[in-house]
């Protein structure tokens, strides 16, 4: 084996998700490992999704690879360090990917990593395996999109390595090095279908503040129509799910790649349900229409907020009064619409999320999802705060949704204002809707309750001194 490729998340280890139970796998783990196949590697991969801590290290401790690749994200930096630290004593070469280990390399570095990979690993990798096979990891410099540290303890952050620009040119992800059954299977458990994910694209335009672009920057490379139905048809044909996730930032960014690919997909009769995301500034009635024909039941719009000056200090380049009619427009062709909506972003005020919940009455979306805006090392929103920056845990065994901002409204404070949303919102559709039974009755009490509750919180929290330790709130 010429390297070991894992990630890092494990299902079992994870309440929320395990309440949720919609896992997918690591596609961008899997892309690597089918181009060094494809140049001839031995490649392993470990899929800790549903495994535990104790199977990674059996199966280290017997195969011995000379390299680890362990790819990293925002929730799982105590994961890759024990892993990385592990594999380290086991006389393992360990190189991290991913945008976390991308954000904190020099960290990562310093607690046992050897090499930190910076953007799409496929190129960097194979260039990488031979040199560590012949000369270890050090004098490295010549190797493009790396940072490590020489003998000497130089730190060395290699030039950038350009994004691959051919995907068709790519292999298809290696599914087969996994159990992707056992994510079929898992879901129709828990939900009575099946699903299996891909990618059209890599990368996302867009400038939104708080977004982390460290893997794939800011550009937007797209495959054919043609080459992404020859996936899906293989994906239809070989594990036989019941839908699709289209795991694009935007799924319609581009209008005339869209429209070919439906035209593709209708040309080889292949209708299947799927979910996916876009923006209400790549949505109109045309595309929504094709959408529901393609077998689209759900989309998810990030509206973040209903205050149009928050969306504009974002750089979101999004209007709200249009969201709200995109949701309409998508629930009129009978596509479920979902939002993301996001508190507590820098400069928000009491007002900004008013408005945010009478956005939400007015859209009326099937479902939305709520999160308080956190820091992320490397993005233009990280760097306006950087000043005000509170740590809640060390490095070590936080991450960066553990960081807040000085300045701001408490933990409890949101955890307030998101149950009064919720509440209003939820009391709001049930009163639209309600058919006089006493369960709607109930329902609506229990929801008047929680809207109560929740705005008496923030104003009991607002008026109360804040300091930067209660910032930290749990």
């Amino acid at each position: 084996m010429d390297i070991l490729l894992a990630h890092s998340y494990y299902l079992n280890e994870d309440p929320h998700e395990q309440a949720v139970m919609k896992p997918y796998p690591p596609l961008g783990l899997l892309y690597i490992s089918a181009h060094l196949k494809a140049r001839g590697f031995d490649v392993g991969v470990f899929d800790t999704t549903f495994r535990r801590r104790e199977d990674f290290r059996r199966f280290v401790a017997r195969e011995r690879p000379p390299v680890v690749g362990i790819y990293g994200t925002l929730m799982t930096r105590r994961n890759v360090l024990e892993m990385a630290r592990f594999c380290k004593g086991q006389g393992c070469t360990v190189v991290l990917g991913g945008p976390e280990p991308a954000n904190y390399a020099e960290e990562y570095l310093a607690r046992g990593a050897d090499v930190v990979v910076v953007g799409e690993g496929e190129l960097t990798l194979e260039e990488l395996l031979p040199h560590l096979a012949r000369h270890g990891p050090r004098n490295m410099a010549h190797i493009r999109g790396i940072v490590y540290r020489e003998e000497d303890g130089q730190l060395v952050r290699t030039e950038p390595r350009p994004y691959i620009q051919d995907l068709d040119a790519q292999p298809f992800p290696d599914r087969e090095a996994i159990d992707i059954g056992e994510y079929v299977r898992v879901w129709r458990q828990h939900h009575g279908v099946g699903s299996v994910s891909l990618i059209t694209a890599r990368g996302c335009p867009y400038t939104c503040t708080w977004c982390s672009h460290a893997v794939f920057g800011y550009t937007h490379r797209r495959r054919s129509p043609q080459n992404v139905a020859d996936e899906l048809e293989l994906i239809l044909e070989t594990y036989r799910p019941d839908m699709v996730w289209y795991a694009d930032d935007v799924f319609t960014i581009h209008r005339r790649w869209f429209f070919a690919y439906a035209d593709e997909l209708k040309r080889r009769g292949i209708r299947v349900p799927f979910e996916t995301i876009s923006r209400e500034d790549r949505l109109d009635e045309e595309v929504i229409r094709t959408l529901a024909e393609m077998g689209c039941f759900r989309l998810w719009i990030g509206s973040e907020s209903g205050s149009q000056r928050v969306l504009d200090a974002m750089q979101r380049r999004t209007n709200a009064a249009r969201v709200r009619e995109m949701v309409h427009l998508l629930q009129k062709h009978g596509i479920e619409a979902g939002m993301f909506i996001m508190l507590g972003y820098e400069g928000e005020e009491w007002e900004d999320i008013e408005a945010t919940v009478e956005h939400l009455k007015a859209a009326n979306p099937d479902v939305f999802l709520t999160t308080v805006a956190y820091p992320i090392k490397g993005t233009p929103y990280y760097d306006l705060v950087a000043d005000r920056i509170i740590p809640l845990k060390p490095w070590e065994e936080g991450s960066d949704r553990d960081l807040t901002v000085a300045g701001r409204r408490s933990r409890r404070f949101y955890r307030f204002a998101t149950r009064w949303m919720v509440g209003e919102v939820t009391l709001h559709k049930l009163r639209q809707g309600h058919n006089g039974s006493p369960q709607d009755y109930l329902r609506m009490a229990k929801a008047f309750v929680n809207a109560k509750v929740g705005r008496l919180g923030m104003w009991v929290t607002r008026n109360v001194k804040e300091t930067a330790s209660n910032n930290s709130d749990n």
